[in-house]
């Protein structure tokens, strides 16, 4: 199906600055991405350019270049820091001889081997065939050709669209299975609901110390190496944070900037458990010169699935490698999102996961929050808000419920900050109008972030 040069270890690694910042790359990432993939690097060509060439992307002296180091160096793939296009990488690979992948294909690979659970191959397989239903070339030409005449006349479907029809097959196939895996799930989180265990859910920046924290805090052996996309499988452990309150601690797999789309899709069920937790976890690399940047990109993903309603503890983990730098939880700050100027961050708490310095107080910051994020609300539902009472109900906060003669039901909740968040957006704020009375401050829970 893929008429393609075959793949090796030693890379060639192109990376070329570009003005515009929505295809700003950085090459030390760039570099570590390589290296989690298990490549010899044997030279790196760095550039510039304006605009990137609709041929080569790099410009025809700079392909020459190329082609010249793999030709002395014996490389047997070339990997850019930027996507290309599919003509883009066939045209390169045509004139370097070698096999040619860019950074959606690279990031691609690492997951693929990094996949270990049939849930995670089969979300790592509908990522590659969807990135690669584009990259289909005829190399089966001589039996696809429908010319007309006796004798001439070709199948009534070229091999070409043979295997995007086998591809599109397999990809439909693939949805459905993972379809079940979301339902699965959706199931799990509906009973720890019924049970009143909280979630609380590990994201970051890719490589930042979120499996390190997660074995410290739940004694557990999840797989953690300084490397980028250690973690890919969802992990769920119990663990109690203070005496007589126990929470559902889940490892997620990591962020980096522009994930890929296909990604983004593919691995819905898995970023379902960051969009349904109760707090997140935010831990960062205190250590990285990047973390500013890698903070916002943290915050863009989680505001492409759905989850920036929900409450935030920022971690600064790895204060071991900083000089001068104690453990210690910081004021309540804030932080907007920048979409509707929601205050996020309850929280930040510095530590260092492998040294064991403040896990106590990650432990204290995360029962806090928890106490604040949870509402007790009196409702008062019209006749012609009957929608809003199905929601109350599909997520299981109704405590007690009354109906009054005139039609109108008054209803007992208490619900997850997060969700309230979520349910008032989606109604326009009608769900605010029913409450009774005025919004409460109770459970030390400031008004200011009822969003």
């Amino acid at each position: 199906m893929f008429d393609r040069h075959s793949g090796g270890e030693n890379a060639v690694l192109v990376h070329i600055e570009l003005p515009d910042s929505h295809n700003k790359e950085d090459r030390d990432e760039f570099i570590d991405l390589a290296v989690s993939a298990g490549l010899n690097i044997k030279s790196i060509v760095g550039g510039s350019r304006k605009r990137p060439d609709p041929q080569y992307f790099i410009g025809t002296g700079k392909a020459d270049e190329i082609r010249q180091i793999v030709e002395d160096l014996e490389a047997d793939v070339v990997l850019f820091n930027h996507r290309l296009s599919p003509a883009q990488e066939r045209n390169i690979e045509a004139l370097v001889c070698c096999r040619v992948i860019d950074r959606t294909g690279l990031i691609l690979d690492i997951f693929a081997q990094r996949a270990k659970t049939h849930e995670g191959k089969l979300q790592v397989e509908l990522a590659q065939l969807k990135h690669l239903s584009t990259r289909l070339i005829r190399g089966w030409t001589h039996l696809e050709r429908q010319k007309g005449g006796i004798g001439l006349r070709g199948p009534g479907e070229t091999q070409l669209e043979t295997d995007r029809r086998l591809l599109g097959d397999r990809i439909k196939s693939i949805g459905k299975r993972l379809d079940k895996v979301q339902k699965q799930r959706e199931q799990s989180r509906r009973a720890r609901k019924r049970n009143n265990i909280q979630t609380v859910a590990l994201v970051g920046y890719t490589n930042a110390g979120k499996s390190t924290l997660f074995n410290r805090l739940t004694k557990a052996d999840v797989y953690a190496a300084d490397q980028l996309f250690a973690t890919l499988d969802p992990t769920h452990r119990q663990v109690e944070i203070q005496p007589g309150q126990r929470i559902i601690l889940s490892d997620t797999v990591g962020f980096i900037r522009h994930l890929p789309h296909d990604l983004v899709a593919s691995f819905k069920a898995t970023l379902q458990e960051s969009k349904q937790a109760d707090i997140l976890l935010h831990i960062i690399d205190a250590a990285d010169p990047r973390k500013e940047d890698n903070i916002e990109q943290v915050y863009q993903v989680l505001e492409s699935i759905g989850a920036s309603d929900i409450p935030v503890i920022e971690v600064y983990n790895k204060i071991d490698q900083l000089p001068k730098c104690v453990a210690r939880i910081e004021a309540q700050t804030a932080y907007e999102d920048g979409s509707d100027g929601t205050e996020r961050v309850l929280q930040k708490v510095w530590c260092s996961a492998k040294q064991d310095l403040g896990l106590d107080l990650v432990c204290m910051a995360i029962a806090e929050a928890l106490e604040i994020t949870w509402l007790d609300l009196k409702l008062l539902i019209l006749p012609q808000d009957q929608s809003i009472r199905s929601e109350l109900f599909n997520l299981n906060v109704i405590l007690e419920e009354s109906a009054q003669e005139n039609g109108n039901i008054e209803i007992h909740i208490r619900i997850d900050l997060a969700d309230w968040r979520r349910l008032n957006r989606q109604t326009n704020k009608a769900l605010e109008n029913c409450c009774v009375g005025e919004l409460p401050e109770s459970n030390n829970q400031p008004s200011k972030y009822l969003g």
